[in-house]
Parts: structure tokens; C-alpha cells; sequence
């Protein structure tokens, strides 16, 4: 366990590098931090840092800067309650959020793009994956005399689509009429029964046009069972020094190119308290993300849980990131 002293230095070093991106050494910390200690202290208590394995020097001549294994002594032993609470967003924010959204997909989006203007870093909301969700509503919108959209919004409020075509015309009243219909005969069941109700014996149900509405439906219910996610603040990131060279991104872009492959690489139990799992660098199972950080959090309740992750470079503002990202439970949560 570090002394007060180290853990004061340390956190001055972290402090200073996630603020420059620079290496830092111990006369930086001296005239920036009121340590009460001697430069010469801290060069040697920097050097037992170092020895020890929290920091490291990337050249002779140069300053030092974190490793994994700092920043991870840095989240679990240094970072202070005070500094959380200080760093979540102000409450009329995310209240102010919740209001400009009308169902759980516009306030992921939403969401997602306010948690990566946050943190200013790659923000990441997988939908929640449920085969209990139940039809609210059924909307048909037309498209043209022969093509409509057929809009599916269930009960926890997530919304599917699908293109719907017809083999004859569709005039506006007949749309609407069906779309009553559809109402009538699927509000409240079973995304995943859609299939099995359009064997049903309604006769309402049996027309061409009413088979082909259920066949889209179908479709568009089946889209709630897989990953999906909403990615925002890539060219955020991709500003950052330590991207600045495309071959240290192209890892992490590969995970990004697939839905359920970046659910199970965020995915997996890290370490961290009160729901909010962090993985620093090589703690992160996907060799992908080995270079950044992964700050994750669940939100819903019972079987449809979704996915919050804020992925950025080792040297992220921890406390910032974390904060944010409870914030966002709080509005997915509907707290």
C-alpha cells in the first residue's frame, strides 16, 4: 500500500499528464502542487514510483507517466467521493434531457451524444436485448401507393422498423384501417409471438396486405433481440494524441465494426464499485482495447438491461468519466 505522501504524488502526476499529454517531471509537480515536500523528495519518491511499477519514463531525459497499474491505484485508492460528486452533471441537465425525448431510442441517442461531449471521448449505449418485451404500438406510415414503413414501439418504449411492400395498391384510409387492426390484434403481446399470431384464425389478420404488414413486423421485432449499438464522439477520440498515429486506432475500430462482438469485449465483469466496472489498458480482455481505458455500466431492470461504456486513451479524467457515466444510468434508468 502507498504511503499518504506517494499517493498525493501520484495523483499530482495523473493529474498533470491527463492535462498535457506530455511527460511530467518532478518540477512540474513541485510548482503545480502545494505538496509541502522538497523537488528533490519528489524526485525520489518518483523514482520508488517508479521501481515499484505505477509509473514509468518513456526516455532518459524525459518526465514520467502513468502506467496501468497507476491509474488503477489511482481509481481504487486515491480518487475521492468529493471529486465524483463534483464531476456528475448538474441535475437540471439531465432533467432537461429526459423532456426532449419520447422514447427509449431517441433518449439513448440523445444520451450518448451528451455523455461523449462529457467526457470527450468515444461514447458507446447498447439497447437492451429482451425477448419479453411487450407491442404498445403499431404505426404504418406511408411511403408511397405500394410501400409503407411499418414502426413497432414496445412497452419499455424501444423502437423497431421495417420497410413494408405490397403487391397492390395501398391507398391512405385502407393504411390506416390496417393499422387499426394491427393495433387491435397485437397491443400487448409478445414481440417474439408476432410470427405465431399471424397463423391466428382473426379473419382480419388472413388478407395479403394484413400477412405482409405481420412478415415486416416479425422482422423488425427480431432486431430487439440482437446487440445494437449507438456510437457517438469517434472524432473525438481520434483527436487525442495518443491516436494520432491510425494504426493505434484501427484495434479499436475493429471492435466497433460489430455489434455483438463489442458487447461481449465490454461486456465481461471488471473491476470498480457501485456498478460502474473500469478496465485500464491490458485489464480489458479484447487484446483490441488493451490501449485504452473501459468505463461500463448496466441500466434497466429484470431481463432487458442495456449497456453504457465510455472508451477513451489510459489517460482519461477517471473521475469526470465515471460521474458522467452514473448520470446516464440515472436517465436511462428514468430516475
Amino acid at each position: 500500500m502507498l504511503s499518504s505522501r506517494r499517493q498525493r504524488i501520484l495523483c499530482a502526476l495523473i493529474e498533470e499528464y491527463v492535462a498535457s499529454a506530455c511527460p511530467v517531471g518532478s518540477r512540474t509537480i513541485a510548482e503545480h502542487h502545494k505538496l509541502g515536500v522538497s523537488p528533490a523528495t519528489i524526485r525520489n519518491e518518483l523514482s520508488a514510483l517508479e521501481e515499484a511499477g505505477y509509473i514509468t519514463q518513456p526516455h532518459t531525459s524525459a518526465g514520467r507517466v502513468p502506467t496501468d497499474a497507476g491509474y488503477r491505484e489511482f481509481v481504487d485508492g486515491i480518487l475521492s467521493d468529493e471529486q465524483m460528486a463534483a464531476s456528475i452533471p448538474h441535475p437540471s441537465a439531465i432533467e432537461a434531457l429526459k423532456k426532449s425525448a419520447d422514447a427509449l431510442d431517441d433518449l439513448i441517442e440523445r444520451t450518448n451524444a451528451e455523455l461523449a461531449r462529457l467526457t470527450e471521448c468515444l461514447s458507446v449505449i447498447m439497447a437492451p436485448v429482451s425477448s419479453e418485451a411487450r407491442i404498445r404500438q403499431i404505426s404504418l406510415v406511408s411511403l408511397s401507393d405500394s410501400s409503407a414503413l411499418a414502426v413497432l414501439v414496445t412497452d419499455d418504449g424501444q423502437v423497431a422498423n421495417e420497410n413494408v411492400i405490397f403487391t397492390e395498391p395501398m391507398p391512405a384510409d385502407d393504411l390506416q384501417a390496417l393499422e387499426r387492426i394491427m393495433n387491435n390484434a397485437l397491443a400487448g403481446h409478445a414481440t417474439d409471438a408476432i410470427a405465431e399470431l399471424a397463423n391466428a384464425t382473426d379473419p382480419a389478420l388472413k388478407t395479403a396486405a394484413a400477412r405482409t404488414v405481420m412478415r415486416s413486423l416479425a422482422c423488425a421485432a427480431a432486431t430487439l433481440t440482437r446487440a445494437r449499438a449507438s456510437r457517438s464522439g469517434m472524432s473525438t477520440l481520434m483527436r487525442k494524441p495518443e491516436f494520432h498515429e491510425s494504426q493505434s486506432l484501427l484495434p479499436v475500430m475493429e471492435i466497433l465494426e460489430d455489434d455483438t462482438v463489442l458487447f461481449k469485449a465490454i461486456g465481461r465483469d471488471g473491476q470498480g464499485s457501485e456498478g460502474i466496472k473500469i478496465r485500464i489498458g491490458h485489464e480489458n480482455a479484447a487484446e483490441q482495447l488493451f490501449g485504452v481505458s473501459v468505463i461500463a455500466g448496466v441500466y434497466g431492470r429484470g431481463p432487458a438491461q442495456g449497456m453504457i461504456a465510455v472508451i477513451g486513451p489510459t489517460r482519461m479524467d477517471y473521475s469526470k468519466t465515471i460521474g458522467a457515466v452514473q448520470a446516464a444510468q440515472s436517465i436511462l434508468n428514468g430516475e
